[in-house]
C-alpha cells in the first residue's frame, strides 16, 4: 500500500545526481563540537545568582530563544546541501531514434557521368545531376542513420565520414563534379575504401550503396576481390548500374553506337558483387527507375526506429538554492539579531 502511494512521487522526482553531497550537512555541528568554545573577557561583576539571571533572560544555549535563533541558519545550510546534491526531476517520456545503419554512399564521377541522357523536371540533364537529385531525396529519409560519402573515378576519395549530419553529406554531394576523382572508373578501389571506413563500425549494420555507369578501368583492386573483402568484413554492397537505354542512332543509314548503351556498363560484375556480399543489384535507365530503386533500398535497409522509452532528467538545483538565499536574507533581517 505504501509503495502504491509513493509511486507518483518516484515518477515525478528523479532523485539526486550527487547524493554524497549530503555528507556535508553535519559539518557545522562537528566543527562546533570539536573546536574549543570561544571565551570572552572576565565578567565585570560576579553574583551568586548569575545562572538564574541567565535562565530568566533566556541566554542559555538550550533555551527556546537560542534554538529559534539557530533555526534559520540551519535551514539555509540544509537547502544549500540540497542544492549541492543536484536534485533532478523526471521529464515526459520520449523515444529517441536509434541509428539503424552505418551507410556509405559511393558515387561514380568518371567522365561518362557527364552524358546528358537523363530527364529531370522536364529538362534533359547529365547523369550526375540526375543522380544528385535522387540521392538528396534519399538522404532526407535516412533520419537516424549514420551516412558517409565517397566518390570515385580513377581513384577513390572519402568526402564525408560516417555522420548523423546528413546536411553536410548533401553539401559534399552537391559540390561534386565530373572528373573530380579522374576520368576513369575504379570500382574495386571504391569498394575497398568503403570497407576500410566501415570496418571500425559495429558489425551487422554495415552497408555500401555503389552507383556507377561504367566498367572498372582503373585502380589497384579488382572489383570481385574487393567484393570478397567486403564479405569477410560483413559489409553488404548494393550495386546500381545507372545509364540511358543506349538505343543506336544512324547517320545516312549507318548505325552509330550511342554513349550509355547497355554494353558500356559491366552489369555482370556488378551483379556478382551484390550476390557475393548479400546485397542486391539494380538497373536504372532513368530518374524514375533510380528513385524507385532508392525507395526499395528504404524498404530493405530499415531507417529510423524508435528506441526504448526514456525520461530525461531535468536539473532543479536552483529551487533549493533560491530558497537558501531567501532564508539567509530573512536571518539577517530578523528583529533582535545580535550585532557587533
Amino acid at each position: 500500500m505504501i509503495d502504491t502511494w509513493l509511486d507518483p512521487l518516484r515518477t515525478a522526482f528523479g532523485g539526486f545526481a550527487w547524493p554524497w553531497a549530503w555528507a556535508a550537512f553535519p559539518l557545522p555541528w562537528l566543527v562546533a563540537w570539536l573546536l574549543p568554545a570561544r571565551r570572552g573577557g572576565a565578567a565585570a561583576l560576579k553574583v551568586p545568582y548569575g545562572k538564574r539571571l541567565e535562565a530568566i533572560a533566556g541566554a542559555g544555549t538550550g533555551s527556546p530563544r537560542h534554538l529559534r535563533a539557530l533555526a534559520l541558519p540551519w535551514l539555509a545550510w540544509f537547502l544549500l546541501c540540497a542544492a549541492a546534491a543536484r536534485p533532478q526531476q523526471l521529464g515526459a517520456p520520449v523515444a529517441p531514434p536509434q541509428s539503424a545503419r552505418d551507410l556509405m554512399l559511393a558515387v561514380d564521377l568518371s567522365g561518362s557521368m557527364s552524358e546528358p541522357d537523363m530527364e529531370l523536371g522536364g529538362n534533359v540533364v547529365d547523369r550526375l545531376t540526375a543522380a544528385k537529385a535522387v540521392l538528396a531525396d534519399f538522404l532526407e529519409r535516412r533520419a537516424g542513420d549514420r551516412v558517409g560519402l565517397l566518390v570515385f573515378g580513377q581513384r577513390a576519395y572519402a568526402l564525408a565520414p560516417l555522420t548523423l549530419d546528413r546536411d553536410s553529406v548533401r553539401e559534399q554531394l552537391r559540390d561534386s563534379v565530373v572528373g573530380l576523382a579522374g576520368r576513369e572508373t575504379a570500382i574495386g578501389d571504391a569498394i575497398g575504401l568503403a570497407v576500410k571506413r566501415l570496418r571500425a563500425q559495429p558489425e551487422g549494420q554495415r552497408v555500401l550503396i555503389l552507383l556507377t555507369d561504367g566498367v572498372n578501368t582503373a585502380g589497384a583492386l579488382d572489383p570481385l576481390k574487393a567484393a570478397e573483402l567486403a564479405k569477410q568484413e560483413g559489409v553488404r554492397v548494393h550495386t546500381i548500374a545507372f545509364g540511358g537505354a543506349g538505343e543506336d542512332a544512324s547517320f545516312f543509314g549507318l548505325p552509330l553506337p550511342m554513349p550509355g548503351g547497355g554494353e558500356e556498363i559491366d552489369e555482370t560484375t556488378l551483379r556478382r558483387i551484390a550476390q557475393t556480399t548479400g546485397g542486391r543489384f539494380f538497373r536504372a535507365r532513368d530518374t524514375d527507375q533510380l528513385a524507385g530503386i532508392y525507395a526499395e533500398l528504404d524498404r530493405i535497409e530499415p531507417v529510423q526506429k524508435e528506441g526504448e522509452m526514456v525520461r530525461p532528467r531535468i536539473e532543479r538545483y536552483w529551487w533549493p538554492l533560491s530558497a537558501a538565499l531567501l532564508v539567509a536574507l530573512l536571518a539577517f533581517a530578523r528583529p533582535g539579531r545580535r550585532r557587533g
